[in-house]
């Protein structure tokens, strides 16, 4: 395409920006990049048949330009000689300050992102966030001298947000923790923003990251993490009356750095005095502080979302109890669950919360008592501290922040060798919660234990769990008794509510805890019907065959009581276990064969000797 197409008027203005926008979309110059070429074609063909520029595309242009000016001094326009067209307003100087000095691309949720330099480090930031409106302000006020107005930052902030959504690429964004080709990043949330790099060969701190960190208003920053440490040195500082406890609590904090879940909850309880509340800030010290360590009970669950959204660790004060609303958001939360909740100030746009965070409860009463939560929880139950056993708050805390660094710098080492060995771990039997206990087994090399240690504590843990569970539910209380009388119950939902009324206060039947309708039991039992199995009663929901088709509940005893397995610490225990996994077998085998009460009765009892 020749100059001589453009309009005589048109080359007067502006001649030698005319020229060098013909002579980019005819050139065949390798390192002109496929859009800009595309660009400056379009804008040639658009002034060829009287098209006109605006002084706000013309600066884009000439601003474009200049990342080719060897390829136009060869052409013989020097970009040195094209003059640079006027700025027609502040909201335009405002974007190419922007475009000139960040890299701006957009989240999963259509959320806009900068990366900005500052100074010796890169930042990331929301284009709609506070700190990326100073940010700006400040680069404009060194540019020109002068704060721009608040309609030209708010317009060009508009604009900006455009250009991210639909100009520029897609990348995730993180909060704290993040894991990128096999590693794992662990934000420090310091000023300098420095992240520390794990992999299986260690661990190193680093101010260069291939992913993005945004941070929080509420976001603390970690120490950074000394090597040569032990985690023994954090046992001085919490209330783990035994080695159980111990490990437990080492387990949550290791999953805890491990970017995906799912995780268990941590639920602390305890009379005054147990040191509660200050358990749970310890837990979240050394994983994900926050300036607020703890919070109250969110109202709703658009409030445990946007919680979620902006931490990495979760974690509630002082509960007494939950409701069942707040329990089952819990659960979703702790093992993956999405929200949706409606934008603010539209009536049809909706925004979607899709997260796995771990989670820690405290309460003076039994915090958690559906079988679900509970299913998905580690249970501590916390002594009370003695008067000669207390530490002065202030004086505690100095003790803690001198050695958190080291803690941290442990902790680092576990999860390093996680990552070295989750890849060969597999376990005999997989217990409820399988990729917690499959991580924890990994990392267990560098943790202050004997190999098995942690499984056998867990399966304690999971044991305390199930009673607990069975014993805040009175129609799984209802339903023990009632197989205390009797071997088998096989009827409808209606036919078991008059049947387990007979075993249940009247106090109990008449408060609002007991279900009132076929419908509530039936949903009441499926929720307990994980924890009756491991006491040895069957709960199943079927059909009767021919032509009525009822649904019926059948409810009876298992000769065989089924536990989480225990990973074997030596040859011995893992004989044992063999011995008493291939005899249970045949026996229950024989009473199935058997198909009678007096053998049922017979095998059981033959069983339990056996294992006895």
């Amino acid at each position: 395409m020749s100059v001589d197409v453009i309009p005589q008027e048109k080359k007067a203005e502006n001649s030698l920006l005319y020229a060098a926008i013909l002579c980019l979309a005819d050139s065949e110059e390798e390192s002109l990049r496929p859009e800009h070429r595309a660009f400056f074609q379009r804008t040639a063909l658009r002034l060829k048949f009287g098209g006109k520029l605006t002084e706000a595309e013309a600066r884009k242009i000439w601003r474009t330009l200049r990342f080719y000016d060897s390829a136009l001094d060869k052409a013989g326009i020097p970009f040195r000689s094209i003059p640079e067209p006027p700025c027609p307003t502040q909201a335009v100087r405002l974007i190419e300050i922007v475009e000139g000095n960040s890299v701006l691309f957009h989240d999963e949720g259509r959320t806009a992102y900068a990366v900005v330099n500052a100074g010796d480090h890169q930042e990331t930031h929301g284009v709609r966030s506070r700190d990326f409106r100073l940010w700006l302000q400040g680069l404009f006020l060194a540019d020109q001298g002068q704060t721009p107005s608040s309609q030209a930052l708010t317009d060009a902030l508009q604009a900006v947000e455009g250009i991210c959504i639909h100009q520029r690429p897609q990348f995730p964004v993180f909060v704290r923790l993040a894991e990128w080709k096999g590693n794992i990043y662990l934000d420090l949330a310091n000023a300098a923003w420095e992240v520390v790099e794990i992999s299986p060969n260690g661990w190193q701190v680093s101010r260069i990251a291939p992913i993005n960190f945004r941070r929080t208003r509420g976001m603390a920053p970690l120490p950074a993490p000394e090597p040569g440490g032990s985690i023994t040195e954090l046992r001085d500082f919490v209330n783990a009356p035994d080695d159980e406890s111990w490990i437990l609590l080492v387990a949550w904090l290791v999953a805890a750095l491990r970017p995906t879940g799912p995780y268990p909850v941590a639920a602390f309880t305890g009379e005054q005095g147990s040191a509660k509340t200050t358990q749970a800030r310890l837990c979240r010290a050394v994983t994900d502080p926050c300036i607020a360590g703890m919070r109250a009970t969110p109202r709703d669950e658009r409030d445990l979302a946007i919680a979620a959204h902006n931490s990495h660790v979760l974690a509630f004060d002082n509960l007494s109890g939950l409701s069942g609303w707040l329990s089952d958001a819990l659960a979703r939360v702790a093992t993956g669950g999405g929200f949706a909740t409606r934008e603010l100030y539209s009536d049809d746009e909706e925004r979607i919360f899709d997260f796995v965070r771990p989670v820690i409860l405290n309460g003076i009463d039994d915090v958690i008592s559906r079988p679900d939560l509970l299913d998905r929880a580690l249970i501590f139950n916390l002594p009370e501290i003695r008067e000669e056993n207390r530490k002065d708050e202030k004086e505690f805390w100095r003790d803690f922040e001198e050695v958190r660094p080291r803690i941290l710098g442990a902790l680092l080492d576990a999860v390093a060798e996680g990552l070295r060995n989750i890849d060969t771990i597999k376990l005999d039997r997989l217990p409820r919660m399988a990729d917690f206990a499959k991580w924890v087994v990994a990392c267990e090399p560098a943790l202050p234990w004997e190999p098995g240690a942690f499984m056998k504590a867990y399966s304690g843990n999971r044991a305390d769990a199930v009673s607990l569970a069975l014993e805040s539910d009175c129609v799984a209380v209802a339903v023990k008794e009632l197989l205390e009388h009797r071997e088998l119950f096989q009827g409808t939902a209606t036919e078991l509510l008059d049947e387990l009324v007979d075993y249940v206060p009247e106090k109990t039947a008449k408060s609002r805890a007991w279900p009132k309708t076929p419908r509530t039991l039936a949903n009441r039992l499926r929720r307990a019907a994980t924890f009756l199995r491991r006491t040895g009663i069957e709960v199943e929901f079927d059909r009767e065959p021919g032509g009525n088709r009822r649904r019926v509940i059948r409810l009876s005893k298992n000769t065989i009581v089924p536990t989480v397995p225990i990973v074997p610490t030596n040859k011995e225990d893992q004989l044992r276990t063999d011995y008493e996994i291939e005899h249970a077998g045949r026996k229950r085998d024989a009473r199935d064969a058997s198909g009678t009460q007096g053998g049922e009765v017979a095998s059981r009892l033959e069983t339990l000797t056996m294992l006895a």
